[in-house]
């Protein structure tokens, strides 16, 4: 008989389990690392355990880039609600907060930018993405339209994010050799973005 121990789960607590497992295996592994077998492992479950939960890893899958929208969102939305009221301000917030997920959640968030994500199996499922989205909406609205109206703002701001992101990525920049003459704020100055004369601060 083996000696390994085998946890004892609810049956909600295991599919959390089993979903920060992968969180965890993704950010240390990235998804070379991401097996179902190794998220019952680290959860300390049989390795049929995840079948109960998940249909297949796709499944899983799917679970940990909704659950990492949601992160994403609120890691957005802390630093918005922490900065000043100025547009601009909490524009840079949760640009701040975009930059500072991808940091702190590698693996995780390689996987929710830089993949074609056809894991969503629901509606359900693609609410936090909607939500996190919405976040950079509001983020833009108190800005101009382009000609393009205002999808094209919000696509040039998170076109500008995500590219500063993915050099962040791919190691092209690091937190402690950013020269200041590339700094993210300079950055978002050339998109020349002007407050809406009606918006009121």
């Amino acid at each position: 008989m083996s000696n390994k121990t085998v946890k004892s789960h609810h049956h909600g607590d295991l599919r959390e389990a089993l979903i920060n497992s992968g969180i965890q295996l993704l950010n240390e592994g990235g998804m070379n690392a991401l097996s179902l077998r190794k998220c019952a492992a680290a959860a300390g479950v049989s390795h049929a355990a995840p079948a109960h939960h998940f249909s297949g890893l796709q499944g899983l899958v799917a679970a940990i880039v909704d659950r990492g929208m949601a992160m994403f969102a609120c890691a957005m939305q802390k630093k918005i609600d922490q900065a000043d009221n100025e547009p601009i301000a909490r524009l840079l917030a949760m640009c701040d907060g975009y930059l500072g997920f991808a940091i702190e959640n590698e693996g995780l968030a390689y996987l929710m930018f830089n993949q074609k994500n056809d894991f969503m199996e629901n509606q359900q499922q693609g609410r936090n993405a909607n939500a996190a989205f919405n976040i950079l909406v509001d983020s833009c609205a108190p800005f101009k339209d382009g000609p393009k109206g205002p999808l094209a703002t919000q696509y040039a701001v998170w076109s500008l994010i995500q590219g500063y992101t993915h050099l962040f990525q791919m190691g092209q920049l690091k937190a402690d050799q950013a020269c200041p003459t590339v700094d993210f704020t300079d950055l978002l100055a050339m998109l020349n973005l002007e407050i809406e004369s009606n918006i009121d601060c």
